[in-house]
């Protein structure tokens, strides 16, 4: 007879509402600015790459290293050691996953033992809850806070800070690991070099591990400089740095990611990919082992693609603010990201009675209002929080403006007709 399943800890978190938001967005063919994907080529090197990987060395269809292709291996420790001031073995300091979504589970893993608790930075990309708690750990939370923005000023993501107080006082002796995501999704917040610190320190005088998400580091913005955590003194050894081809040369399809770490950390998520996904597609890798080969010849010149995606995605951010603000809505500025977060409190105010449950968070309830009658998707900003802090943050939705520009201007239609509606 079999056995019954009995109540297990993934109960409860088995819910994805990106499912729900992507079924209404098909349905009512809207303006997609929900998902955080682009909609525009990656760069022609990059494509070039892949082509060559698929039509050329016919051994790229077969297995390769099961800890990343070599080529690729050595040049992302050639590349990044010169970021993080670290001399780094391609066999031992670097591990190539399906994504940095890969590179996140492989580490939780690897690193969370039952009962460890787990430091997460809201608003935090929501896999880092589920992975720390099918990892058997208890995650504890503690939010950036708007500061007090004068009337008719700008809001930033910057004005979003962490308490020292009151981040110190997660700390205990059970915690195992902080998890950093800079620049934040969905805020587009760059931890600044003083926050970082303050973030270090911590680790440091608890033994604390990092979880550094760093997907985002070339979509920085106005001249703000994106730092990693383990280029601070005394961090490299306690730091994983995680990144994603699929961001850095917009080809999130393509799914290879990375982590960077100190090998007596690095061991425990080889053995964990080794007995899990094992090994990441050949040609993907080849592909981006060529695009860095590309980018390292130009890197720091205007003709870097690393220098040319962040002015672009900026001035795409800078149209959805103009659009955004036209019609009265209330858009924070990120410095970094995809994304940029908008303020819907007067709406609630004037909208408060929307279809749904009554005990669903507000923002869920207006993206499913938007969609079904404007025709525009957003992701509501309360999926990024913990169960209790929900309420307390449930008037802010997300854009993603990394987009062409068809679906900015069809997004500028959207608005506009609703224009008369949205105005104070």
């Amino acid at each position: 007879m079999a056995k019954r399943l009995q109540a297990h800890r993934l109960d409860g978190i088995d819910h994805n509402p990106w499912v729900e938001f992507t079924r209404l967005a098909s349905q009512y063919n809207a303006v997609n600015l929900g998902q955080g994907f682009p909609d525009f080529s990656p760069p022609d090197f990059a494509l070039e790459a892949f082509q060559q990987a698929i039509s050329g060395d016919i051994m790229l269809n077969q297995y390769t290293m099961a800890f990343g292709y070599p080529p690729l291996t050595r040049i992302l420790a050639d590349f990044f050691g010169k970021l993080l001031g670290q001399e780094l073995d391609p066999l031992k300091n670097v591990l190539v996953t399906v994504g940095a979504y890969g590179a996140l589970f492989t580490a939780f893993q690897a690193l969370v033992d039952e009962g460890d608790e787990v430091i997460i930075i809201e608003p935090f990309f929501d896999c880092y809850e589920p992975m720390t708690l099918m990892a058997g750990g208890r995650p504890v939370f503690v939010s950036l806070k708007p500061s007090h923005t004068p009337e008719g000023g700008l809001k930033l993501s910057s004005d979003w800070q962490l308490d020292p107080t009151e981040l110190a006082s997660k700390f205990t002796s059970r915690t195992k690991a902080l998890v950093l995501n800079t620049p934040n999704n969905p805020l587009g917040k760059v931890f600044s070099k003083s926050e970082l610190e303050l973030v270090a320190s911590l680790c440091q005088q608890h033994d604390v591990l990092c979880i550094s998400d760093e997907v985002y580091q070339w979509l920085v913005y106005d001249e703000h400089q994106h730092i990693s955590i383990a280029s601070l003194p005394g961090m490299w050894e306690r730091t994983l740095t995680i990144g994603s081809a699929g961001k850095t040369f917009s080809a999130t399809g393509w799914k290879v990611g990375w982590v960077l770490g100190p090998d007596h950390i690095m061991k425990h998520l080889r053995t964990v990919h080794q007995n899990s996904v094992y090994h990441c597609p050949t040609q993907a890798q080849a592909a981006v082992a060529k695009s860095f080969e590309q980018e390292l010849r130009h890197l720091g010149q205007p003709s870097s693609y690393f220098v040319q995606l962040p002015q672009a995605m900026q001035r795409n951010r800078d149209h959805m603010i103009r659009s955004l603000r036209s019609v009265g809505l209330d858009p924070i500025i990120p410095q970094g990201s995809y994304f940029l977060i908008t303020d819907i409190l007067q709406i609630k105010n004037k909208m408060p009675d929307l279809p749904g449950a009554a005990d669903e968070p507000y923002d869920r309830r207006f993206v499913k209002w938007m969609i079904k009658n404007k025709g525009l998707v957003a992701i509501p900003v309360s999926i990024f929080y913990s169960g209790p802090h929900q309420m307390d943050f449930d008037h802010y939705i997300r854009f993603c403006f990394v987009k062409n520009e068809g679906t900015l201007r069809a997004m500028d239609e959207k608005l506009q007709n609703w224009k008369a509606e949205l105005k104070p």
